[in-house]
This record gives structure tokens, C-alpha cells and sequence, in this order.
């Protein structure tokens, strides 16, 4: 019950909240250590989509088999600029690592923080919001992953404006382009769970969703454009139709919600 966060003083709920951080820490940092030493295996998964055996160019190329046509094989070379660049990727690669690994513990901690506050009904909705909110940014990922950056960085990889000009991408700005849809995509794969927890709320509804659709699809490409790490139309379309295609299920979402309550 809420009452039961009353017994407690504000400085024991900052000693919850301090001891909560520091073991949430402590897990990321243990996971960190553990992907640093494994470099090997650890890269072997971050730059894989740079090969053209990658399971998605390979899924795309029997696609293109089945219908009678064919994938071309490419190849993309990865350079290092700068003396101590590498050893840098290196350590911010295991940390991600490590928060994505330890990121179920993490909410577990903070659940745990937070569910002495809520009553027993609020904990039930908090309990399928953090769950869903947690498997939707999962799945956000995993399509940034295996679909979004994939195909992003096999056509900006390939891209030439002449033969003459051959494409040698820095380490640094491949990581950075594949964190960054991949957190994007996650963000974006909430759009669902936001929409039925707001319409829960009774913040949304699907008479509105269906009015302002129009300006829907122009935030849609405004933000797209705003987290798409490069400038090309390619990219940004695959990033705003797979938002698009959110909202609308977003709709059929918030539409059932009257009926349930009912």
C-alpha cells in the first residue's frame, strides 16, 4: 500500500534510492568487464552488419533468388584515424554492453524503489507498463539491429558519386550511426505501450488519433529527420515508415480501450 512509503523518512528513501543505484552499478560494471575481455565475441556481434553475409543481407539474397533476381556482394572497409581510438570503442562498446545486459536488473531495482509508493492496483498497471515499456524497446532494438541499420549502412557503404572514390568508413562513425538507430528505433517501438497507458489514463483517445493523423505524419517525419544520423532520404524513410506504421497500430490499440472498460 501507498501508506507504507510514509513510514519511512526522506533520508531513508535516500539510502533505498542511493543503495539501489550503486547495485545497479555494480552490475552494469561487472557485465562491462566481462564483454571488455570478451572482444572477440563482443565485436564479432557489433560489426557484423558490415559483412555481406550478415543473416539479413543472406535472408534478402534468397528473397531475391526465390523471385528470379539476385543480390550483389559488396564490400566495406573499416578504418581507425586516430592513436588511441580503438582502445576507446573498446571500453564504451563493453559499457553499452554492459547496460543492455544489466538493464532487466536495473528496472528491477527501481520497481522495487518505486512499487512502495503505489497502491495495489497502480502496482499491477506499473508492473505491465515496465514489462511491456521493456519488450517493446527491446524489439525496437532488435529491428534497429538486424533490419534498419543493416540496409542503411549497405546502401551509405556502397554509395559512390564516382568509381574513382572508394569508400573507407571510420570505426568511430559506424558505432556511432549503429548505437544511435538502434536506441532510436527503441524509443520509437515505445509508441504503442505510451498510447494505451495515456489512453488508460483516459489522455488519449482514438477519435483524436483519427483527427490529428495529417499532423501525426509530419511530426512523424520531423522526427525522423531530427534522430536519422545521416541527411539522406533512404534512411530517413526507413526510420519514419516503421513510426508510421506504430501509429497506426497505436490506433487499433486505443480504439479497444472504451470496449474493454465497458
Amino acid at each position: 500500500m501507498a501508506a507504507e512509503a510514509d513510514t519511512q523518512s526522506f533520508r531513508e528513501h535516500l539510502d533505498v534510492l542511493r543503495a539501489a543505484i550503486v547495485r545497479s552499478a555494480a552490475v552494469a560494471a561487472v557485465f562491462g568487464i566481462a564483454a571488455f575481455f570478451f572482444k572477440e565475441e563482443l565485436f564479432a556481434v557489433v560489426l557484423a552488419p558490415k559483412d555481406d553475409g550478415f543473416v539479413t543481407y543472406r535472408l534478402f539474397g534468397r528473397i531475391a533468388a526465390w523471385a528470379g533476381g539476385a543480390v550483389e556482394p559488396f564490400s566495406v572497409r573499416l578504418i581507425n584515424t586516430e592513436l588511441a581510438q580503438q582502445f576507446i570503442i573498446h571500453m564504451k562498446t563493453a559499457l553499452c554492453a554492459g547496460v543492455l545486459c544489466a538493464s532487466p536488473y536495473i528496472l528491477y531495482r527501481l520497481f522495487r524503489f518505486v512499487s512502495p509508493a503505489l497502491y495495489d492496483n497502480e502496482r499491477r498497471y506499473a508492473v505491465r507498463v515496465v514489462a511491456g515499456g521493456y519488450a517493446m524497446f527491446s524489439l525496437g532494438v532488435l529491428v534497429g539491429y538486424f533490419l534498419i541499420f543493416p540496409l542503411t549502412f549497405r546502401f551509405l557503404g556502397t554509395y559512390q558519386v564516382s568509381g574513382e572514390v572508394d569508400n573507407l568508413i571510420a570505426l568511430d562513425s559506424y558505432i556511432s550511426t549503429l548505437v544511435t538507430m538502434c536506441l532510436a528505433m527503441g524509443i520509437v517501438f515505445e509508441i504503442p505501450m505510451l498510447s494505451w497507458l495515456f489512453a488508460r489514463l483516459g489522455f488519449l483517445s482514438a477519435d483524436f488519433m483519427r483527427r490529428y493523423r495529417k499532423h501525426a505524419i509530419v511530426i512523424i517525419l520531423v522526427v525522423a529527420a531530427v534522430i536519422t544520423p545521416t541527411s539522406d532520404v533512404f534512411t530517413l524513410s526507413l526510420i519514419a515508415l516503421p513510426m508510421w506504421g506504430l501509429y497506426e497500430a497505436s490506433l487499433l490499440i486505443v480504439r479497444r480501450i472504451p470496449n474493454r472498460k465497458a
